[in-house]
């Protein structure tokens, strides 16, 4: 019988990291930032959403999470590898935002993994 973890649309971490990648890819509509940390935060935004709504529609491709955690990390390091640590709001958001899409992502991947080596079994 499936389970909040292996039936799309479900998973909670997932939502989770959408809702992550949306709140950092429109921050910059709030926060103040220099343009090339608005283009960071976008782009790294939306391919935390893009991976994430991946991961919710197909809860056993899981290296899409590896991927989205690999984009909660990025997300967390953008303020210094762009230079926006000076923008406090646009600073904090990222790293906050990253954390949660990384920690979101990792708690995912036990799930994930289980979910597709139980899709190969089938197979």
């Amino acid at each position: 019988m499936a389970d909040i973890q292996s039936t799309a649309w479900t998973r909670p971490q997932d939502w989770v990291s959408l809702l992550a990648g949306g709140y950092l890819a429109l921050s910059p509509l709030w926060v103040d930032i220099d343009t090339t940390g608005t283009w960071v935060m976008v782009i790294i935004g939306a391919a935390i959403g893009l991976l994430a709504l991946v991961a919710l529609a197909a809860p056993g491709a899981y290296i899409d999470e590896g991927m989205t955690a690999v984009g909660g990390v990025a997300a967390f390091i953008a303020p210094w590898v762009f230079t926006y640590t000076d923008y406090n709001a646009a600073a904090w958001t990222s790293w906050i935002v990253g954390a949660v899409a990384a920690i979101a992502a990792i708690a995912a991947l036990p799930a994930s993994r289980s979910v597709s080596r139980h899709q190969h079994h089938m197979a």
